[in-house]
């Protein structure tokens, strides 16, 4: 079934029918990003504060039972990797005084149950890289149980029936994993509290701007070049979405890159070194924050991290249409799910069971091609150029929009997927659990199979060995309103690095 999935507010969470469609304004209802204390929690621990710091971090941390076991047989796309995810909303502790609400311009009132700011946190197997994935809230994707929905209130529907946090919990890291194939490690969820006293004990953290902003909804004015945040304008900054050019998914960037500002703080010899400023910083994470896991154990994994080697990055998204749901208009982030697999792959590698293998004869195999391109008759173009290369090819069907080509495949048929890939460079080979042969999806990227050369004439290939681009894709009508095409927001960016500006 599909749902009414707008941001629940305190009323709804209370069994009143959800509000009208409409912004939310400081200090009513608002919901901002808080992870930034989880990241500096597990930076600061490299500086060997961890015995330390146990004691603090473990005061007044909240444990919940988020992670089910795995199943015997269960595939982990990473293996060794840890996935954390971090979550942030603007759930009061119950520790929050009405004079700390009141510095956020903001009451003691419960908050929203909504999550406003989804990362998971990659981390490699050997702990020396890290990628912040970024899922937009506006995401429309399937909630298990629910129907389709806004990302942001999956933790709403777990928490209904009794569920409780610890509901809220599981089903949001159940929707996520089902949308990215990612098995999630560990679960981090901290407050707008704990966001708000982890900058103001920080100190200010320096950004830079390439153009000055001015928002009213958000509350931020910052001049062009840097600027020093104090924890008001930061909540400020990584809340904006209005006048940015991609709404939503630009303000994914402003996280990202406050973030990673905030790493090379925590990082310098001014915080490492001073070890009131430190027990400070670890004492105002550990009140708003729960968990499933010891938090010195998590922080562990991440001490050999450095903020150049942190990137972020944000799933595949095709833009941001307006839909109607019940009746109402609803603006909402389209993700690529088709291309969710490649995109995955890219962070965590090919398997070593692929890059071993060794291309079969085009005659054993067995290929489908589904068009997610939007050019009419795309796919089965494609199937006739493959039959004329020697490959058994099956019937042309249709897929979801996608940008990335794939070539999907099951495990232990690598070699049947690496012919294709040899005819379809710039495709990308992924293993899938939801195909049962090699099959390969067109995507708007314009990457198809050539017709071969025709015996003994000259070849109407291209010269890089076996793609033409197809015509640019037409988009269809569905009914919806679409905003103007996005550009992809799937590239991995490292912010880092010093003298690193953003829009």
């Amino acid at each position: 079934m599909s749902i009414e999935p707008e941001q629940t507010t305190r009323r709804a969470r209370r069994g009143h029918v959800p509000p009208r469609h409409g912004r939310q304004k400081r200090g009513g209802g608002i919901v901002l990003p808080a992870i930034a204390g989880v990241l500096t929690m597990g930076l600061v621990l490299m500086g060997g504060y961890a015995a330390a710091a146990f004691t603090s971090l473990n005061n007044g941390v909240t444990k919940i039972d988020a992670i089910a076991p795995r199943s015997q047989g269960d595939h982990d796309v990473d293996g060794t990797a840890q996935n954390i995810l971090l979550v942030g909303d603007d759930h009061r502790p119950d520790n929050a005084t009405p004079e700390q609400m009141a510095e956020l311009s903001t009451t003691s009132d419960g908050g929203a149950t909504n999550t406003d700011t989804m990362i998971v946190l990659h981390i490699n197997a050997d702990g020396t890289q890290a990628t912040m994935i970024s899922f937009p809230r506006d995401s429309y994707v399937d909630i298990p149980g629910v129907g389709k929905g806004k990302l942001n209130s999956a933790f709403y529907y777990g928490t209904l029936n009794g569920g409780g946090d610890t509901g809220g919990a599981k089903l949001l890291i159940q929707t996520i994993q089902d949308l990215s194939g990612l098995s999630i490690d560990h679960y981090v969820r901290v407050s707008l509290l704990g966001f708000y006293q982890v900058v103001k004990e920080l100190g200010p953290v320096e950004v830079c701007l390439n153009e000055a902003v001015n928002d009213p909804y958000s509350g931020v004015d910052l001049p062009a070049g840097t600027s020093q945040l104090d924890a008001k304008q930061a909540l400020s900054f990584v809340r904006q979405r209005h006048g940015l050019p991609n709404g939503d998914l630009d303000r994914n960037v402003r996280q990202q890159y406050f973030l990673s500002q905030e790493a090379r703080k925590v990082l310098s010899a001014g915080t490492l070194l001073n070890p009131i400023k430190m027990n400070a910083i670890l004492s105002a994470v550990g009140g708003s924050i729960q968990t499933d896991t010891d938090l010195v154990s998590l922080a562990t994994q991440m001490r050999d991290l450095r903020p150049g080697n942190i990137q972020s990055a944000t799933i595949p998204t095709l833009g941001t249409p307006t839909i109607t749901v019940n009746g109402s208009a609803l603006s909402i982030v389209q993700v690529d799910t088709v291309g969710i697999p490649a995109f995955v792959q890219g962070l965590v590698g090919e398997p070593e069971e692929y890059t071993k293998a060794t291309a079969a004869a085009p005659a054993s195999t067995t290929v489908t091609v589904l068009n997610g391109s939007g050019v009419e008759g795309a796919a089965a173009t494609a199937s006739a150029n493959l039959t004329a290369r020697g490959f058994q090819a099956g019937a042309p069907g249709s897929s979801e929009t996608t940008k990335t080509t794939q070539v999907q495949y099951p495990a232990g048929q690598e070699a049947q997927a690496k012919a294709v890939a040899a005819v379809l460079p710039g495709a990308v080979a992924v293993r899938s659990t939801t195909v049962t042969g090699v099959t390969l999806v067109l995507g708007s990227d314009g990457k198809t199979v050539s017709a071969p050369a025709p015996a003994g004439g000259a070849s109407s290939a291209p010269a890089d060995g076996g793609t033409q681009d197809a015509a640019p894709a037409t988009p269809k009508d569905d009914g919806s309103k679409s905003s103007e095409p996005k550009p992809s927001s799937t590239d991995v960016k490292t912010y880092g690095k010093e003298g690193v500006c953003i829009n």
